[in-house]
């Protein structure tokens, strides 16, 4: 895609999809690192948190710990911290929301077979919080997953309503939970939308897809037989966040400071030792 056809089609969908963005080597690199979280997860074996590095671990049916979410991994482990600040990310952004770039997400999602994993439907916007920290919203901030196994409607790739981004905030009537409660298409209805309106975002490992805050978005649960991963990076004008990493400053990367800064965790600056939550 052209860096004109890229524009043209966030602005008139809400999202676009960059096929093999990374290299299949680059990919085998990332799931060793990912399958290194996940190993350290399970041994957790509940959530817990440091600094603002946080993993999400449940209980499965059988007993046994599951890794659901990993925040911030990119402070101890390199590999996933390089993928952050790959310079391709700089150069496919700029055009979109500037070189100074802040950084407010960096996740690891994994979906079992046959797990859990459902996300309702929600907007990221109802995550940024507090409001007036996150300025221009609509226009400074841009959501890219990074797909480290196939994602399809089997495998529980995210679902998207074209366009919906364009109703700025709407009500969805979901609560604060949106991680492992399935989705419900009755609250389409409610916006205008329905199931007809709703595109599968299917992926091969390598490629990207970046959308907007306010993009009405879901996913399934994983039905095949493989693990479905996707690692998750937000970036912001740094002009319009006062949170988050700096990522790229005039498109080059910012490597991680000495100390955290605040993101979304609001005891961060008094609570930054290790401990189970």
């Amino acid at each position: 895609m052209t860096r004109d056809s890229i524009a043209e089609s966030y602005a008139r969908d809400g999202y676009v999809v960059v096929r093999r963005f990374f290299t299949p080597a680059e990919i085998a690199r990332a799931s060793a690192a990912i399958d290194q979280l996940w190993n350290e997860g399970v041994g957790l074996g509940a959530n817990w948190r440091h600094g603002n590095l946080f993993y999400n671990v449940a209980t499965g049916a059988d007993g046994a710990p599951k890794v659901r979410m990993a925040q911030w991994p990119s402070y101890h482990q390199p590999v996933m911290n390089a993928l952050r600040l790959d310079p391709r990310f700089a150069a496919l952004l700029f055009p979109l929301i500037g070189g100074d770039l802040k950084q407010i997400i960096n996740q690891v999602h994994w979906k079992e077979p046959g797990g859990a994993g459902d996300f309702a439907w929600h907007q990221d916007s109802r995550f940024r919080k507090p409001d007036h920290v996150y300025r221009n919203l609509g226009t400074s901030y841009i959501q890219t997953g990074l797909a480290i196994d196939p994602h399809t409607r089997a495998s529980g790739c995210m679902r998207f309503v074209p366009g919906s981004h364009l109703l700025g905030d709407v009500d969805l009537d979901v609560d604060a939970e949106v991680l492992g409660r399935a989705m419900d298409d009755a609250a389409l209805g409610k916006i205008g939308y329905t199931t007809d309106d709703v595109v599968d975002l299917e992926l091969e490992p390598g490629d990207l897809a970046f959308w907007n805050p306010y993009l009405v978005h879901a996913s399934g649960r994983n039905t095949e037989g493989h693990m479905r991963r996707l690692y998750i990076n937000g970036y912001v004008t740094a002009a319009d966040c006062d949170r988050g990493e700096w990522a790229f400053r005039d498109g080059q990367p910012v490597e991680l400071g000495a100390e955290p800064a605040l993101v979304h965790y609001e005891a961060l600056p008094q609570d930054r030792h290790p401990h189970y939550v």
